[in-house]
């Protein structure tokens, strides 16, 4: 069971997960979840940084889509203007968002990884989905109020995690 709360791979941010490496591998699409992975939860656009990361991922022939559990106005504000696809309200870790996104971009779910800042949410779901599961440090050191109780929930599970040799990454 705890086991699908184990993420792939660990990343500081997006911007260090190699897209070459990503491509190596066969991905050609990412599923993104939004608040506190790519951008602060309260910052409605993205930065010129990530601007700058999207336009490489799509350089490399990787799509991109926002897989969000937060509402349609917040998650269509911040991806219209990038040109990018999303899903709200996907009431992650339900694995329902994480299967239409693969499908929406009609690939194959060894051809996906899903990159997140939550165990909860982004890597239960990827996990439970099939799919490589990529967990960056949180973007800001706030949270809603739902995600404060997630964290943790979190910081319980990765301490046991580390605990049992689990984890092979620093914090």
């Amino acid at each position: 069971m705890l086991k699908n709360f184990l993420p792939n791979e660990h990343k500081k941010s997006v911007y260090d997960i190699s897209i070459n490496k990503l491509k190596e591998r066969g991905v050609k699409g990412i599923i993104t979840d939004l608040d506190n992975t790519l951008v602060e939860w309260d910052r409605p656009n993205a930065t010129p940084e990530l601007v700058t990361w999207f336009e490489e991922v799509r350089k490399h022939g990787i799509v991109v889509m926002i897989v969000s559990n937060n509402n349609e106005q917040r998650v269509k504000s911040f991806a219209d203007p990038l040109g990018l696809p999303f899903i709200f309200e996907a009431r992650k870790p339900l694995t329902l968002a994480f299967k239409r996104a693969v499908r929406e971009m009609n690939l194959k779910k060894e051809e996906v990884v899903v990159i997140g800042d939550q165990l909860l949410t982004d890597v239960l779901g990827g996990n439970r989905s099939g799919l490589h599961t990529i967990l960056v440090v949180p973007v800001a050191q706030t949270d809603g109020v739902i995600t404060k109780f997630n964290r943790t929930i979190e910081r319980r599970i990765l301490s046991w995690m580390k605990r049992k040799g689990m984890l092979y990454w620093e914090e």
